[in-house]
Parts: C-alpha cells; structure tokens; sequence
C-alpha cells in the first residue's frame, strides 16, 4: 500500500512502433523527450501501472491476466525489426485481481483474459518511460458499444488504486483519422478538436469536465478527428479516475501533420517528484 496518491494520464502513444523506425522517430521528438522524462516528475515510483489503450476492446471491460505478457504487433507496413520488439515487464495477477472487484463493486460485468498482450499503445510509451521493465503492467479493455459514460463509469470504479500507488495510464490519441494523417488540412483540425478537449480537461468541476467529454461527438470537426472514438475513450476512463483531479497539457506534439496532446490530472496541492 502507498501513502502517495498517483496522478492519472492520458497518452496520445503516436503512430504505430515510431521509436524504433528511423525517419519516423524523428517526427516524434517531442513525445520522445516527455516520455523519457515523465517517471522523474511523478510523486514516486508506481507500484504497477494500469493501461487503457485504445487498441483492445471486447464485449464487457476485459483485464488481462497474465504473469507474463505476451506481444499484439497490431500494425501493418512497417519494417521488420519492428515485428521482433519485446517489452519484457511483468503482469500483476494481483492487480488485476482488484480492477475486477472494483468493477464488480460498481455493479459492472467484468472478464479476465490470460492471453492479452502488449499492443504497440502500451509498450510504445512505456519502453519510453520504463525502459528496464520491471514496473508491472496490467491491461484494461474498451467496453464495444463504445458509451462515453459507461468509459467515464468505469474510470470512476478504479480511482482507489491511485492510493494503492498504481499509475492509471489511458493510451489513445486527441486526432485518430487515417486518413488524415501526412495532410497538411488535418492541422487545423486536430487543433481546433483539441482545444475542445483541453477546455474539457482543464475544467475545475469535474462535473462539467465530464459532462463536456460526454458530449464530444458535439464538438467542431470532431468526426474528422475522430470518424472511430475508440482513441478517445482512454481519455474518457482516465477523465473518470481523475475524480477532483485538475488536468493539464502534459505536452503537445506536432507529427504527421497533426496536432497530438497528452494530459496530466493530479490534485492541486500534490507536489512533483
């Protein structure tokens, strides 16, 4: 058990296994630099951390199980090496064993997978963060259906792990469309949906912050942005663990010819490490 409650994050991870494809790494300097960085500006070390990535949903919030992940090479096109890549961190069994009776205290159906690996939306950030692997990591799935409250809901259920010492790390992006990627008529529109989110996030009463989030599909350019929310509901589940937290830009990249920012929600008084 910590002493130290843990801030909640949003991600936005970038595009497909970047860090390790030259030309394409460069693009993402910036996501580079803050990633490394990020761990030394917690309050301390997290005891395990809980993705929600946006790249795994099933029927029912599903938690992945196993003491020993395995790898989800979910992208396509890229070169070869990329298909070897191992993140070797440890799961929790333990863990996950307490999102269950979370979820299930809310009243929320809920499965375990043995199985699930490490997409490239969890082991992208965090080979940047963690390089060593030892922080043991535990997967959260979208819920099919795709309902922001239920996403806010269920990020609500597991904000007592932040006082448990666990980082709850929702990995997506603030622009999914790809079809607008590498044009330059994407900037202004993964901008303009961005400040959406960002007056959503920075918002002090949570309850308009969610309510803001709930009604995203309302926002300018917002199906440009995002013609599929499965990378946006991370930030709804994230949105819910934040409680009272006050969220922030963490950062702001600009790559592939759009707009791509992460969140920070802590409380306002918690210090940074």
């Amino acid at each position: 058990m910590s002493n130290t409650r843990m801030p909640v994050l949003f991600i936005s991870h970038g595009g497909g296994p970047w860090p390790w494809v030259d030309g394409l790494r460069e693009q993402f300097a910036v996501t580079e630099n803050a990633l490394r960085q990020l761990p030394a500006q917690l309050p301390a070390a997290p005891t395990a951390i809980l993705v929600i990535t946006g790249h795994w949903e099933e029927r029912n919030f599903t938690v992945s199980t196993s003491e020993h992940p395995g790898m989800e090479y979910d992208y396509s096109g890229f070169p070869p090496h990329t298909y070897q890549l191992r993140y070797p961190a440890p799961g929790s069994p333990a863990l996950a064993a307490r999102v269950q009776e979370l979820l299930r205290a809310a009243g929320m159906p809920v499965e375990a997978n043995p199985r699930r690996g490490f997409d490239h939306g969890t082991f992208v950030p965090l080979a940047l963060m963690y390089p060593d692997a030892k922080v043991p990591v535990v997967l959260l799935s979208l819920k099919s259906g795709y309902d922001p409250a239920a996403h806010i809901a269920v990020g609500q259920a597991i904000e007592p792990l932040r006082e448990e010492g666990v980082l709850i790390l929702g990995s997506g992006l603030t622009y999914h469309n790809m079809r607008g990627f590498r044009r330059p008529e994407s900037m202004p529109v993964s901008r303009q949906f961005e400040d959406y989110l960002n007056d959503a996030v920075t918002r002090p009463d949570p309850r308009e912050r969610n309510l803001q989030l709930l009604h995203w599909d309302q926002a300018p350019a917002a199906r440009l942005a995002h013609p599929r929310e499965d990378h946006l509901l991370p930030l709804m589940v994230v949105a819910g663990a934040a409680g009272n937290s006050i969220g922030s830009r963490l950062f702001v990249d600009e790559a592939l010819d759009v707009v791509m920012a992460s969140y920070r929600f802590d409380d306002p008084t918690a210090s940074e490490g």
